[in-house]
């Protein structure tokens, strides 16, 4: 009798186990996604602000001819 509580208590702590493992990997990939996010978004701000850039060097340019 005591071994089968032993054995029902040790499954019961694995499953715990398993569960915080897949919390963990869960978590782990909604970060991933979240800096993905953030690159893309930092990607996009970077191209628009040199697009700005060069809209300023071109009226610089015609405003010196």
């Amino acid at each position: 009798m005591k071994s089968l509580l032993a054995i029902i208590a040790t499954a019961a702590l694995a499953a715990c186990g398993v569960e915080t493992a897949s919390t963990a990997a869960t978590a782990a990939s909604i970060k991933k996604q979240e800096l993905e996010q953030g690159q893309k978004t930092m990607q996009q701000a970077q191209q628009k602000i040199d697009g700005a850039m060069q809209q300023v060097h071109q009226r610089a340019g015609q405003g010196e001819q």
